[in-house]
């Protein structure tokens, strides 16, 4: 798990479960990991790093001992992914308060634009070996 980055994403959120498929297409050696925030993992994880304000709409990404929230982390999973998207990292000259602003006003959103589901996705098993903390 160490050498792995850990993305903690809402697992009942469609729009969520759709990022982590594009993000595994996009990452053929498999560098990153994933649980969904509901899971006892997830939790673990976010008081370990202290990670304020956890909320379904807060995306993590654990990166070589370093905590990413909102923002830091969409931009830092984006560096590393195969083709134009890491080139989005310019955004990070744009200043914190306002990424996270458009962040927060995206997650406050994001259910009523893409959906819900009752449980957290369930993940193929291609990739299950990629997602750490679910008992599927």
């Amino acid at each position: 798990m160490e050498h792995r980055y850990i993305v903690i994403f809402d697992g009942v959120c469609n729009f969520c479960s759709g990022a982590v498929k594009f993000i595994i297409k996009r990452d053929p050696q498999g560098v990153f990991a994933f649980t969904p925030m509901q899971s006892e993992l997830a939790q673990e994880l976010t008081e370990r790093f202290n990670v304020p304000d956890v909320g379904a709409d807060t995306l993590v990404l654990i990166k070589q001992g370093e905590c990413f929230v909102l923002s830091d982390a969409a931009l830092e999973i984006a560096r590393d992914l195969k083709g134009p998207w890491r080139f989005c990292y310019v955004f990070k000259v744009v200043p914190r308060p306002i990424r996270d602003a458009a962040y927060k006003l995206f997650a406050r959103h994001r259910y009523r634009l893409f959906g819900k589901k009752n449980a957290c996705m369930v993940p193929s098993a291609e990739v299950k070996s990629r997602f750490l903390g679910i008992d599927s």
